[in-house]
């Protein structure tokens, strides 16, 4: 019990932990790493970013045993940081504290600066999940699917730039120069591995980091773009697989400062060059691990994957906010370079928004292309997997499979065409609340709206340079 200022006693609610939590995780990782002085304590919020705390190596098992006190007004900031009051979360009760818990698997070691690092998710002092934290939103919607039987799968590519930590002459960034030479590269390159291996100490780094931490990261290509490039994650547990977008970002970004560079997940860090995607590869198992996708006899398409693309077709428009979260993301789509703005699918066709790879039978599933690498992944897993729960459900007919360039059909109509737009859609969509619950919807709409704000009234340099003195 804690004493008042008037000498009267308050009853404080039990501190309830998450199931399946292991305090003995934390000690065998201090065991192992007797070296370990600081672990990152790390809640992603509304837009993916990290939020939390640096804590010292004594303080590790009391995390695992009775959680860490955080605030949930975290959820309720901009990209910035900064409060949006419209979202209900910003000392609504007070600003009193929730309690962050370890996400099992999460916790591992960060060996380029030898720290540790871990994973937290919010939850109420009952043990309840945090209404406000995006990741129980996913959770709800693997549970729903694990009730109906299916175990929810999946992968994301995860495109980026590695961009110069300083600015030209004339405030523009520029894609780095290479780690081994200090040359600058002037063309695509696209795919080329002596472009990896100019790299290749950095990426050393990160595969090292990456097995430390349990992700599974597999295969490296420089993308289209200088300075452009694409790992990709092991399929896995849709859970972990959103664990790991989190987890590989902060690595990559962490990693790039060592070698003085700097990682860019904008969607559309260079006008004229290729945008950044983060396709998601989805698909559903039985509880014995056989894909609930898989072709039928004679190489036919599977029921259940028809109708996951009817379910993900139908709510894209209601969606394209998570997908296309922030301004730049919308940039993406000014030019048909692999960024498909559509509902269309097709068969191993790069310009539609749902792919169906060219895989064993055995190994088929869906490709989500529209997210940006500037997503949640969080979010963006939640809406595709429960539209793709709704379409079976449904039993939901896809339509016929686009042919050749699907660019060429043009803006689908109901589709948005602005950042605005997606805002005012994902508003008042029904879906994205179902999927969200209210408290988080409230949030990332009055979030959203903060930001377009924020940035409507800014002049870019591009508008000094057009208007500036001719109209």
């Amino acid at each position: 019990m804690t004493s008042t200022t008037t000498g009267q006693f308050l009853e404080l609610p039990p501190i309830l932990s998450p199931e399946a939590l292991r305090p003995e995780d934390a000690r065998a990782f201090l065991e192992k790493h007797p070296t370990v002085q600081g672990i990152d304590v790390v809640m992603s919020d509304c837009h993916g970013i990290g939020r939390g705390k640096h804590i010292r190596r004594h303080e590790l098992a009391a995390l695992y045993i009775s959680g860490r006190p955080m605030p949930a007004s975290l959820f309720g900031q901009d990209v910035a940081g900064d409060d949006v009051m419209a979202t209900g979360l910003v000392l609504s009760d007070g600003g009193g504290d929730k309690r962050c818990w370890p996400i099992p698997g999460t916790l591992g070691l960060q060996p380029h600066v030898n720290r540790g690092q871990v994973l937290v998710s919010m939850y109420e002092p009952d043990g309840k999940p945090c209404a406000a934290d995006p990741r129980h939103a996913l959770v709800r919607q693997c549970d729903r699917a694990r009730e109906l039987g299916m175990v929810p799968m999946g992968a994301f590519e995860l495109e980026f730039y590695l961009v110069d930590r300083k600015r030209d002459t004339n405030g523009r960034y520029h894609p780095a120069r290479y780690v081994l030479t200090g040359r600058r590269a002037n063309a695509r390159n696209t795919m080329s591995v002596d472009e990896l291996d100019q790299m290749s100490p950095l990426f050393e780094a990160i595969y090292e980091g990456a097995g430390e931490l349990g992700v599974p990261l597999e295969s490296l290509i420089s993308e289209y773009a200088v300075g452009q490039y694409e790992l990709t994650i092991r399929y896995r547990d849709l859970l972990r697989a959103a664990d790991d977008i989190i987890m590989t970002k902060r690595l990559i970004r962490s990693v790039a400062r060592r070698f003085g560079l700097e990682a860019c997940f904008m969607a559309k860090p260079f006008g004229h060059q290729a945008g950044s995607g983060m396709h998601l590869h989805l698909s559903l198992a039985d509880d014995q691990g056989r894909n609930l996708f898989a072709d039928l006899a004679g190489g036919r398409l599977n029921g259940r994957l028809l109708q996951s693309i009817g379910g993900v077709r139908r709510s894209i428009a209601d969606t394209m906010l998570i997908l296309a979260p922030h301004l730049n993301s919308w940039r993406r789509f000014a030019s048909a370079v692999y960024s498909p703005v559509s509902d269309l699918w097709g068969l191993e066709n790069r310009t539609v928004a749902i792919r169906v790879p060219r895989t064993l039978g055995e190994a088929r599933h869906l490709e989500h292309r529209l997210p940006g690498t500037d997503t949640n992944p969080y979010l963006v897993a939640a809406v595709t997997l429960a539209a793709a729960l709704d379409g079976i459900s449904a039993e939901l007919d896809p339509g016929p499979p686009t042919e050749g360039n699907g660019y060429s059909e043009g803006h689908p109509p109901g589709l948005p065409r602005s950042w605005l737009e997606a805002i005012d859609r994902c508003d008042q969509s029904e879906f994205v609340r179902g999927v969200l619950g209210e408290v988080l919807h409230k949030a990332l709409i009055a979030i959203k709206r903060a930001e377009w704000q924020r940035m409507a009234v800014e002049v870019s340099e591009a508008e000094w340079e057009l208007y500036g003195f001719v109209v």
